[in-house]
């Protein structure tokens, strides 16, 4: 008995003394939450602290390092905030990379400035070839009103006969038709050069060793604007 007692007693011991350490092991690895309140006190806790909710708390070591840093709990606004500006960043990063895919497929399209200038003229050519018939088409709506016009006066402060006004009518509609067809034709015209005037300026950047989507988004619409309003105040007079 007593010689059992004496090979247990060391085992008990042991048992106890790995009791023991484990729960120094736990100890040492306790969370310690420290922050600097709205007063400037600093505090410690083994827990989130209630009065740093709203505020950053650091989740330190044992040695009083920093494992991590608790984000402060945001408020419903505050949180709106937060979710509005992640989505701006994430609008900006999908626009950065549009760009980037943009830029490269304009290069891969236009390797270098003669193959730009060649889709430009073929853009323009059938808007060319519409005002040139449109402008034909005014001359001869000219030539058809002359004698309609010399008739009219003999008619002057007199009912015009009803046949010669529906002429008359009839030549004013089509030569305004033709107008406003030439000046859409004209804004169009415009267009196309703004944008591959924008087009140029981005590819020439490239082609001498610029990164795809480092420009900022061109904005050719100004220069459009211009143009659209230069021509409209050089419109033919009816």
């Amino acid at each position: 008995m007593e010689f059992e007692l004496l090979i247990k007693a060391p085992l008990r011991i042991c048992t106890l003394l790995l009791s023991l350490g484990s729960g120094f092991a736990m100890a040492e690895v306790a969370p310690i939450y420290a922050c600097t309140d709205a007063s400037g006190k600093r505090i410690t806790s083994d827990r989130p602290i209630a009065e740093c909710l709203g505020r950053e708390q650091r989740l330190l070591n044992a040695d009083g390092s920093t494992r991590e840093i608790v984000r402060p709990i945001l408020t419903a606004d505050e949180r709106a905030a937060q979710e509005a500006a992640e989505r701006t960043r994430a609008m900006r990063a999908a626009a950065d990379a549009d760009a980037v895919r943009s830029d490269r497929n304009l290069r891969a399209r236009y390797p270098n400035e003669a193959a730009h200038q060649r889709a430009r003229a073929s853009a323009l050519d059938d808007l060319k070839r519409t005002l040139q018939l449109s402008q034909f088409r005014l001359d001869e709506l000219a030539v058809e009103r002359k004698p309609l016009q010399e008739e009219a006066e003999f008619y002057a402060g007199r009912q015009m006969p009803a046949a010669l006004k529906q002429q008359h009518d009839a030549n004013d509609a089509a030569a305004e038709a033709q107008r406003v067809l030439m000046a859409n034709q004209q804004s169009e015209s415009a267009r196309i050069n703004a944008t591959f005037d924008a087009e140029l300026v981005r590819l020439r950047a490239m082609w001498a060793g610029g990164r795809p989507g480092a420009l900022p988004a061109a904005a050719p619409s100004a220069k459009a604007a211009a143009s659209a309003a230069a021509l409209a105040a050089s419109k033919p007079a009816k």
